[in-house]
Parts: C-alpha cells; structure tokens; sequence
C-alpha cells in the first residue's frame, strides 16, 4: 500500500509537507517561521536546539508541528553556535560546530555525534516541544553510513519520521538509507525536493508536474531585521521565503491549483506509532 494510502488518502494523492526549517536561529527567523505555521502556509518546522534563539522559539511555541532540526554545523563568519554537551571532537577552532560537512565526517567521534543528538532531541521534549519529526542540518547525518546509523537509531528510539532524501541519491551516497529506514518501521516522505534559500521557484516548477504521494519542501522563513542582515549573508533569501509562505496570494492560488493537500509530520508520526 502506498504512503498516502496508509494515510488515509486516495493513491493518486498529491501530499504537501511545507517545513520551515531553522527555527531557534534567530529572533527574525522565530517571528516568521511561527507566522508561516500560524496562518501563512508552512505545515512544519525544525528547530535548531543550540542556537542561540532556540530558548526565545521555546516561549513562543503554542503546540505546532515542530520537529528537530539536529545540528552539528555551524557555517557561517560572524554567526557561531555549538554543542549542548561536552563534545570536544564536534567543536572547530573558532569556537563552535566545524562549518563544513566534511570537516564534521573527518573528525566527529561518532559516541559524542550520538550524545549530542539525543541531548538536542531531550532539551527540545524537556522545553515543551511535542516533537514531531527528526531531520538533519545540511544532511550530515544522513550521507555517510556511520553517521546515518546515529540518525536511525533516534528516529527509532524516539518513534518518530524522518526526513531522507529521495530514491536517486542512494546510489550518489552509496548505501541504501531509505530501505534501512524502511525495515525499521521508520516513515519518511516518498519524494524531498532541495530547496534554495529563495525556494518560491523551485516549488512552483514542481507543482507543475509533482507526483503522487507526500513531498517535502522546506523554506527558510525570516524577517528583515538588522540582525539577520549581519548574521547571514544570504538573509534576502530567507525574507523571500517568509513573503512566499505569508503573503503571496499568487502562490498560495498556484497550490491550489495543482490539487495539493497540505499536510505536516504529525500525520507520518500517528501512522509510525500506530
């Protein structure tokens, strides 16, 4: 049976997780990422538990679909954070989480990969968030198979989906992740769609041909502050995204059109722990 299907939908269903991801990265992102949830057309959020804004996204929350957005990056100049716990392998020289996903391959140990993680997952559920979903900060949980084992370990411990990247990258990262996941009972989308900072393009062109079953898109949803604009050099973006999902009419008409059903992560988590 088809994931829809086990949802509860027709096969040929078009089903529309919208994430907002990076919540807790910022003050401008917290605003906008819970107004895109609210009443724009975000279905869901990740929220980045070492940041600095996390504690602030904590206050706001009022029962969202909110997952966990794990996090062994920090990449940007002049913008740092890093580990919750005594993880000395998972800090760079500069003070915070290496920027690269490959500096994190190279030198992570994987037992404080895995404190890590679990501590973000604990302090998110210790804070109030009925989390909903687990995914990865720039994937680096999810491309390299040692690292993946951590990432599958928490989905099944704590019960909950995961993101995965689509069927085609499998053969790119060289290891089966999606059926790994599959025979442990883990519920993922059928297909994930990697979005630009800026995504409102790479969405509508998917909407012209998206195929049946669930699709995760993700936007970065933020306001224009002056402190998004020193922290990220991409912030024009991420103010694009958030006028995307909270007002723009056009767009909003555009999903209708192509028959998507909006849905979040709580409906994959209810059928897992079913």
């Amino acid at each position: 049976m088809e994931l829809a299907e086990r949802l509860g939908y027709d096969a040929d269903a078009k089903l529309l997780i919208i994430n907002c991801d990076d919540l807790g990265s910022s003050r401008a992102a917290n605003v906008a990422v819970y107004e895109s949830i609210r009443s724009g057309l975000g279905t869901s959020a990740t929220l980045m538990v070492p940041c600095p804004w996390s504690r602030d996204a904590a206050a706001m929350y009022r029962g969202e679909d909110v997952g966990v957005h794990l996090t062994l990056n920090s990449e940007w100049e002049n913008y740092r954070w890093g580990p919750i716990t005594h993880s000395p392998s998972l800090l760079d020289g500069d003070g915070g989480f290496p920027r690269t996903i490959e500096d994190v391959w190279d030198h992570a140990d994987v037992e404080e990969v895995r404190k890590e993680c679990r501590a973000q997952i604990e302090r998110s559920i210790l804070w109030g968030f009925d989390v909903s979903h687990l995914d990865s900060h720039m994937g680096t949980l999810q491309l390299r198979p040692e690292f993946f084992d951590v990432y599958l370990e928490l989905a099944i411990d704590f019960a909950l989906p995961l993101r995965l990247s689509g069927a085609r990258s499998e053969s790119r990262v060289g290891f089966p992740f999606r059926r790994l996941a599959a025979e442990e009972g883990i519920v993922f989308p059928d297909h994930f769609v990697t979005s630009p900072m800026g995504a409102r393009r790479t969405i509508e062109k998917l909407l012209y041909d998206l195929r049946p079953g669930v699709t995760e898109v993700y936007l970065h949803p933020a306001l224009d502050t002056d402190e998004l604009r020193s922290s990220y050099p991409d912030w024009a973006a991420r103010v694009e995204d958030y006028a995307t999902l909270c007002h723009d009419a056009a767009f909003a008409h555009l999903l209708d059109r192509a028959g998507v059903v909006r849905i979040g992560y709580r409906e994959l988590r209810a059928l897992q722990r079913a």
